[in-house]
């Protein structure tokens, strides 16, 4: 008999590092024809593609943990909202260029520290994708890092907009290195990181940046969570019922 989430620790944390991607891609591809400049089109939507490849490698690994009873496609069309396991961050909507630009780098410089640890995972699979994975990231985080000094030093207006997205955001960040009992299970089997050191480590690269880029660090000590464990924004069923319409509108239809 297959393991449930809830036992299966493996497949849960997986699962968390697909929706991640999955649901950041999908909000990236929201620019696609509508960005601030060509350049910048082109640069969020190779992004987007980026992540939705590894979203793609993720969800290959989570159906063979759960001995292939859902395929990738129907992990991605067929769960609801309660399914996904994305932190809130990332399907907070991208209101501005600014507010996609700080999503991104709070995103990016997590994502960059949790690969870079993953690469000693006792899972020789989680350790190939993180290895394939970590070198797209890693330029994903020098655009958006690159952005937000470029937009924090630039005009008093860019300087506004950014520290706006930047103290608006920042509740939503605490989930991406707060533990709760699968990451401390994942943890304790040497399978995934400590992240109380990703925490760390995450806070100094952050501060870094937003001192360069003339920003504030916001104070609040406050955050959002529940999206590791299904509990989700009304922003994410939004995103879904357009992502998911054609799979629901037409199941299993082929072209």
């Amino acid at each position: 008999m297959p393991l449930t989430l809830q036992t299966n620790h493996r497949l849960e944390f997986v699962l968390r590092l697909a929706d991640n991607c999955l649901i950041l891609s999908q909000r990236l591809g929201e620019w696609c024809g509508h960005g601030p400049e060509l350049e910048e089109d082109m640069a969020l939507t190779n992004i987007a593609l980026d992540l939705n490849g590894q979203a793609q490698n993720w969800l290959e690994y989570a159906s063979e943990l759960e001995g292939e009873q859902r395929t990738p496609d129907m992990f991605a069309f067929l769960r609801d909202a309660a399914g996904f396991r994305n932190c809130l961050l990332l399907e907070q909507p991208n209101r501005d260029y600014a507010y996609t630009i700080v999503r991104q780098f709070y995103f990016d410089t997590w994502h960059s520290l949790l690969l870079t640890e993953l690469l000693d995972s006792t899972d020789e699979r989680i350790r190939a994708i993180s290895e394939k994975s970590l070198k797209e990231v890693r330029y994903h985080l020098r655009h958006s890092s690159g952005w937000v000094i470029r937009l924090g030093d630039g005009t008093d207006e860019s300087n506004r907009r950014i520290q706006n997205a930047i103290d608006d955001l920042w509740g939503y960040t605490g989930e991406l290195y707060t533990p709760d009992t699968v990451d401390k299970t994942i943890c304790a089997e040497s399978i995934g990181p400590d992240l109380s050191t990703i925490r760390t480590n995450w806070l100094t690269a952050v501060h870094d940046v937003l001192t360069e880029a003339t920003l504030q660090v916001p104070e609040s000590s406050w955050m959002q969570t529940g999206g590791k464990q299904g509990i989700h924004t009304e922003a994410l069923g939004y995103l879904l019922a357009e992502m998911q319409f054609l799979q629901r509108a037409y199941p299993h239809a082929q072209w």
